[in-house]
Order: C-alpha cells, then sequence, then structure tokens
C-alpha cells in the first residue's frame, strides 16, 4: 500500500471575516492580511508535491489556492467542487452579527453559531454540512486511488470543520468547539 497526502486548508481573512459579518456562501474578498495569510501557507506547503487542487467557486477559496499553485507547475488539474464550500446562514448571510444578537439575542445566536443541528433561517447546519462534506469525502478516497496523487483544498472554516470531523473520527462536540486557523493547514494521509 502506498500513502498519498492530502493537504487542505482555510481561505485567507475575508472582509467579512475582519467585521464579523456572517459570509456564508456570500462573496468576500481577501483583506490585505488575507494575502498574506495565503502565502503564508503557499509557503509552508512550498515543498510538497501537489498534482491536484480542489477549490469551491468562492473567490476567497480561488484566491488563496492560486498563491499555493505558485510553488506548484506540477499541479496540472483545477476542480471545482462546491460540496466543500462554506455552511450556507441562510438569512443571516451578510448580517453583522451584533445584528443578529440584538435582534435575536445571544442565547439563539450561539445557538446558531456553534449548535451542531440548528440551523439559522433558511441556512445549513453542521450536520447538513457534515452530509455534502462525507459525500466529498468518499469521491475524494475515490480520486486518490484512481490518479495515486496528492491533492491539495482550497476550503472554508465549517466544511473543514466537518472533513476533519470526518477523517479523525471526532465527536460532535468536539468539533464544534475547534478553531480553523487562516493561515496553516491540515495534512492526513490516504493509504491506496
Amino acid at each position: 500500500m502506498v500513502k498519498y497526502k492530502v493537504y487542505i486548508f482555510r481561505h485567507g481573512q475575508t472582509y467579512f471575516n475582519k467585521n464579523k459579518i456572517f459570509t456564508g456562501w456570500k462573496e468576500s474578498k481577501l483583506t490585505s492580511l488575507g494575502i498574506k495569510q495565503a502565502k503564508k501557507i503557499a509557503l509552508k506547503l512550498k515543498n510538497k508535491k501537489i498534482s491536484i487542487a480542489i477549490e469551491t467557486k468562492l473567490s476567497r477559496s480561488k484566491d488563496t489556492l492560486k498563491q499555493v499553485l505558485k510553488y506548484h507547475p506540477e499541479c496540472k488539474k483545477i476542480i471545482i467542487d462546491n460540496r466543500i464550500i462554506e455552511r450556507s446562514y441562510g438569512d443571516l448571510e451578510g448580517k453583522y452579527h451584533d445584528f443578529a444578537i440584538k435582534k435575536y439575542g445571544i442565547e439563539q445566536f450561539n445557538k446558531w453559531h456553534r449548535g451542531f443541528r440548528i440551523r439559522p433561517p433558511k441556512g445549513e447546519s453542521f450536520a447538513d454540512v457534515e452530509k455534502r462534506v462525507g459525500n466529498f469525502v468518499k469521491d475524494l478516497r475515490k480520486l486518490i486511488k484512481k490518479e495515486k496523487v496528492n491533492i491539495a483544498i482550497s476550503a472554508h472554516g465549517n466544511s473543514i470543520r466537518l472533513f476533519r470531523k470526518i477523517i479523525e473520527k471526532k465527536s460532535e462536540k468536539e468539533a464544534v468547539k475547534w478553531f480553523i486557523p487562516y493561515d496553516s493547514y491540515y495534512e492526513y494521509s490516504f493509504r491506496v
């Protein structure tokens, strides 16, 4: 059996992140700090071999991956897969955290923000995101088995949270507590 690597990382800080706005599936560009964070990830991954990269349709995922791939001319294939897109916050998207706290109260805000099975209005729960990320992981295993390559994934905080939960076999309670950094990556080995 041979081991292949998956390197998964969160996009750099966006303007919505900086200003504590629910982003979800909305577009928000990287800040200057976010670009620096993306470059930091790129440097950390500089000496790894990456043959396939996966991103979402959102510019923050694409722009972070662009920084990483500057060091990887061997990467000949980029796949867009929205199963690893950020959690949808539904009606809260584009609204400040403070707005949600004032309108609904801190207790409800916390349930939406970190409750595993509680959906914000017209949005997704972590459990919903886990289903689509779980499906993505199954196909990722098939892709690695078929292509026999290392893969880089430019994802989002909450999709990475559920990716980690699945791969590391962690509990819901553990997963909701994690902070997913903007300037680092997670590395996993897949045997085929």
